[in-house]
């Protein structure tokens, strides 16, 4: 048998960097495993809220402390009377929120606490690689270790973790983490997605289709673009936003069966390119519209009629403004015409719909009108926060979106800014 020393661990890294190898394989003591805790009982686990759009899947326990079960949107909870947890027909297992019978409140603090003490113990080893690829490990196949970046992390082209069933992965990863669209975390060897640990203080981003396994713990939000799929746990210490993505809780890769039947390093290539033709997500995107086809066209309809008042009332308010020039007689005297003006200039701001990935000036405004009006997009001063607000629409956005709309009536209340949203808070 050959033993890896290293020495050639190092010879290996540094002829990674001349490119002399076209596939490389990263070798590295394993570690031993996170203790999750008590949070380890959840598929998806969060301090802010969970927000679903489309055929989501889930398969697990799901949580969110200190949020209450208002801030789970898009699953359609059915709670019993004095039940310590609700149920969703997209969700295989028990959701649980702090207003829940008890025991439920206590145990959710304690697995939020374990869930953070997890993220520590995971940041806290020491590592065996550092900085590998400068961030971009697409294309390597690595073996059981853990792997330290001061960066982000990108994975533009399939990766391999190669090992045994109790080998462990862990991951530090100081910024964001990002998996491209239709690719694969693949697992070879017989590695197991719950013996891997993504540790991420940034955001993390698992793109359209793409196929992510292991346990995600966040200090941040993490994100699940349409139709993508995690094979462990998504933990996080603010939000996770789904868009019908299939989410199951992994004790083993035989949860898997499909991914382990490709690791080969050397046909990374031909899979990857292979990826695309596939992805059926076209398909799936025609059947869920196909299904909903009615109310579709209906949505659209209240869109326009909705639109078209909201328009006529803003006029109304204008010219009153500009041939009074002092405010319509009630009791808040000046400060309703004032009220209206600003409404108008808030209105004016948003000229198109906003979704997930949107960028510029008007998601700022929306996110200072959230914060401005009790919808808060953060807490504590983190980006999105009063006085902090971006301008990327983020899951933390679509959230608080979600939440607003859902307190209004606004329906369907899953975060999409659409001519519905922006109808309402020009009127209000």
């Amino acid at each position: 048998m050959k033993i890896f020393t290293k020495t050639s661990v190092a010879t290996m890294t540094v002829a990674f960097a001349f490119g002399l190898f076209g596939a490389i394989t990263v070798l590295a003591a394993g570690p031993a495993v996170v203790n999750l805790g008590t949070a380890g009982n959840f598929v998806i686990l969060s301090k802010t809220g969970i927000s679903t759009t489309g055929a989501t899947s889930v398969v697990g326990d799901m949580g969110v402390s200190p949020a209450e079960a208002t801030y789970i949107t898009g699953f359609g909870l059915i709670l019993p009377s004095a039940s310590a947890f609700s149920t969703s027909a997209l969700v295989t297992g028990k959701i649980y929120a702090p207003g829940y019978t008890n025991p439920t409140p206590a145990n959710l603090t304690t697995a939020i606490l374990d869930m953070q003490t997890a993220y520590t113990d995971a940041m806290s080893r020491a590592s065996t690689v550092t900085e590998l690829g400068a961030g971009n490990i697409g294309g390597l196949t690595l073996a059981p270790g853990v792997y330290k970046w001061g960066t982000g992390v990108t994975i533009p082209t399939d990766v391999t973790l190669s090992g045994g069933a109790n080998d462990v992965w862990i991951f530090q990863i100081a910024q964001n983490l990002d998996i491209s669209s239709a690719k694969k975390i693949i697992l070879a060897g017989g590695a197991q997605a719950n013996n891997i640990f993504w540790a991420v203080s940034g955001q993390t981003t698992i793109g359209t289709t793409a196929v992510f396994n292991g346990n995600i713990l966040d200090q941040t939000a993490i994100v699940l673009n349409t139709g993508a799929t995690l094979n462990g746990r998504a933990l996080a210490q603010s939000a996770v936003t789904l868009d019908a993505n299939a989410v199951t809780v992994s004790s083993s890769s035989a949860t898997v069966p499909a991914i382990p039947a490709t690791p080969a390093v050397p046909a990374v290539p031909t899979v990857t390119s292979a990826t695309p033709a596939i992805s059926a997500t076209p398909a799936i995107s025609a059947t869920s519209a196909n299904s909903s086809l009615d109310d579709a066209k209906k949505i659209v309809l209240q869109n326009q009629l909705t639109g078209l008042l909201a328009t006529i009332q803003l006029l109304q308010v204008q010219v009153q403004a500009r041939t009074q020039g002092s405010a319509p007689s009630n009791s808040s005297g000046q400060a309703t015409n004032a009220n209206a003006l600003a409404n108008a200039n808030v209105n004016a701001s948003f000229k198109r719909d906003l979704t997930t990935g949107t960028t510029g000036a008007d998601v700022k405004t929306l996110q200072e009108w959230l914060n401005d009006h009790g919808y808060a997009v953060a807490v504590g001063g983190g980006a999105g926060s009063q006085g902090n607000e971006t301008t990327t629409f983020g899951g933390l956005t679509r959230s608080a979106l979600a939440r607003f709309q859902k307190s209004v009536g606004i329906t369907p209340a899953v975060g999409y800014f659409g001519a519905i949203t922006r109808a309402y808070i020009s009127t209000h």
